[in-house]
């Protein structure tokens, strides 16, 4: 990671807020995101609506009863008379709808939080479903990363512009209301107001889309930034950061970057305080020229002082609305702009996907699985991993596959898993394309335990019951499978027995060592029960004496099953039906051992390697 380059540019780029165009194409992202609302709690929505609209109708209501009270005490000193025998019922009238309209705004406030709560779960929900979905290329990809950080982002920033979208709804019927009281006394007080407010219309829009386009920039940084986070405050990497002296080289990495954030931050803060402010001159003065003009109209007589004090108590809660209803839109539109990453990252589809008529995986496979001239190269490179690699694995049979780091082991796994598809040539099960079979159904099929397998930081049952998630209440079986793999001796260590927090994360959590791990997740591929096995380096961490008894019961666990090992340890391929050899992403040797060993070539030479460390 080239921490000191990654921190030089400190501008916001302008060229992002030269367009309106791109601004007003973002609103194509509000009705999905409104179907997306409406999904996670249509009621509440509802309700939330009826409330908005019955409380914008209020302030006209009242300030028409204020008038009316107020001319009523004005004709009674002009004329000497008594109010009328029902003003005092007036007055408890204008009280009543105060209150309702205070438990109309509480009520709008719970409907927002509470509809607030429940499109962030739905949205969070739907980024981990649909992450699930994608390729694993995705997740070897940088631009993903930046995309899925903005999408989480969104997934909980973006409920603000929820509540604003209400928010603007409410506001533009009050504001109608309002508008159509005042210019029934004079059309020129309501273009005054909103000829003063426009300008700050285009100043707020102006600088939230140059903030959405400087949140846009910064994201690879701050995935950095948190990279170097996580690396500070972690447990695996604790030991190398003293040892190393790494605490003030990270520190400075960190800061390097924190101060280019802020420095990018400042920068636009202060070119929108000063644009904001004289912008917000302009709407003063809208306001304050109405009712000047109010004034002068009550003066000439124009008005009464009923409606001189009625009208500029509505000029003022039209102009706070207007500019809260130019701000909001603007928000609105520019938010959208946010919603981009979250859409696109919904937009994103896998490749690789079991097709509309695709067919179930034989039970039980009958004539094995078949690599046919396959020749594989990672997306984004050329170099084949495989070239014309052919190889088949029989029913019944225990395959070791061996040959140095980088000759296309694990590769063979991911793609007999469809975690790839072959660039050239086909993979058969029982002589079917693997592309043919659904694709579910052919991971429910298959037990795999690659070499970086997960570390739950779960209880020690559901470590083991992710093999096989729908028998998490299956005790029997879970058990059964922590037997076979040697987890049941960790377990019978642990204070909580199955139901033992493992990992520190959590409080009560108890840590295991590399070879407990292991044991774990080996219980996982036996709690499986899958037609292929298939075992990454499953031993690394094992001791000896632990590595001898794994495989003499894996041995016995595997009879009748077809069965994939890859591993460096000579000891335990031993054991297996068939050896075969892999270099340079080509099968050159296969047989058993002592086939290979009087056959003296790779196999034999990197076997007598490996026994001479031991002597």
């Amino acid at each position: 990671m080239q921490f000191r380059s990654a921190v030089t540019e400190t501008t916001i780029p302008k060229s992002y807020g030269d367009t309106w165009r791109t601004r007003m194409s973002a609103l194509r992202n509000v009705p999905p995101v409104m179907r997306m609302v409406w999904e996670c709690g249509p009621k509440t929505v509802v309700w939330s609506m009826v409330l908005r609209i019955a409380l914008a109708i209020m302030p006209v209501a009242i300030l028409k009863v204020s008038y009316w009270l107020i001319q009523s005490i004005l004709n009674s000193f002009k004329n000497h008379t008594i109010l009328p025998h029902y003003f005092w019922w007036v007055v408890v009238l204008e009280f009543a709808l105060a209150a309702i309209a205070a438990f109309l705004s509480r009520g709008v406030g719970f409907c927002d939080s509470l509809l607030g709560d429940l499109y962030l779960q739905h949205i969070s929900t739907r980024v981990i479903e649909h992450a699930s979905q994608l390729d694993i290329t995705a997740f070897e990809n940088p631009d993903y990363y930046d995309r899925l950080e903005r999408a989480k982002a969104q997934a909980t920033d973006r409920i603000a512009m929820i509540q604003m979208m209400g928010t603007l709804i409410q506001q533009v019927l009050t504001t109608i209301t309002l508008s159509v009281y005042i210019a029934s006394f004079s059309p020129w007080l309501l273009l005054l107001l909103i000829a003063g407010t426009i300008p700050a219309l285009l100043g707020e829009s102006h600088f939230a889309f140059l903030g959405y386009a400087k949140n846009f920039m910064q994201t690879p940084l701050r995935r950095k930034m948190d990279y170097l986070r996580d690396i500070g405050g972690s447990k695996e990497a604790a030991k190398e950061l003293k040892l190393f002296g790494l605490r003030d080289f990270l520190i400075n990495s960190f800061r390097s970057m924190a101060n280019t954030i802020f420095v990018q931050n400042i920068d636009l803060s202060k070119r929108r305080l000063v644009a904001g402010s004289l912008l917000s001159l302009l709407a003063t003065a809208g306001y304050y020229s109405a009712y000047a003009l109010v004034l002068w109209g009550t003066i000439r007589g124009k008005f009464t002082v009923a409606g001189l004090a009625v009208l500029i108590n509505a000029i003022l809660q039209v102009s706070a609305n207007l500019q809260q209803i130019f701000v909001n839109a603007s928000g609105v539109a520019d938010q959208a702009l946010f919603l981009t990453d979250l859409l696109g990252f919904f937009a994103m589809q896998p490749v690789v996907r079991s097709k509309p008529s695709a067919i179930k995986i034989p039970r039980p496979i009958r004539k094995g699985i078949e690599f046919h001239n396959v020749s594989f190269a990672y997306p984004g490179t050329t170099r084949l991993v495989l070239k014309d690699f052919n190889f088949h694995l029989h029913p019944g049979e225990r395959v070791a596959m061996i040959g140095e780091n980088g000759q296309g082991k694990t590769t063979i796994v991911k793609l007999i898993t469809r975690l790839y598809d072959p660039t050239e040539g086909q993979i058969l099960i029982d002589g079917i394309d693997l592309r043919e079979y659904d694709l579910e159904d052919l991971c429910h099929e298959i037990g795999v335990i690659f070499q970086d397998f997960m570390r739950y930081e779960m209880s020690a049952r559901d470590n083991i019951a992710v093999g096989r998630i729908e028998e998490r209440d299956r005790l029997d079986r879970i058990a059964a499978a922590a037997k076979m793999s040697l987890a049941d001796e960790v377990i019978a260590k642990l204070p909580g027995g199955m139901e033992q927090q493992l990992g520190r994360r959590f409080d009560g959590g108890v840590d295991l060592s590399g070879g407990e791990w292991q044991r774990m997740a080996l219980a996982r591929a036996y709690l499986r029960d899958a037609q292929l096995l298939i075992l990454d380096e499953p031993t690394s961490a094992l001791d000896p004496r632990s590595e001898l008894e794994v495989f003499q019961r894996f041995a016995e666990l595997t009879q009748g099953k077809m069965a994939l090992l890859i591993s460096h340890r000579f000891s335990t391929v031993k054991m297996a039906d068939r050896i075969v050899v892999l270099s340079h992403g080509i099968l050159t040797e296969q047989g058993t051992h002592a086939e290979l060993m009087h056959h003296g070539g790779l196999y034999a030479e990197m076997f007598e390697m490996q026994a001479a460390s031991y002597r």
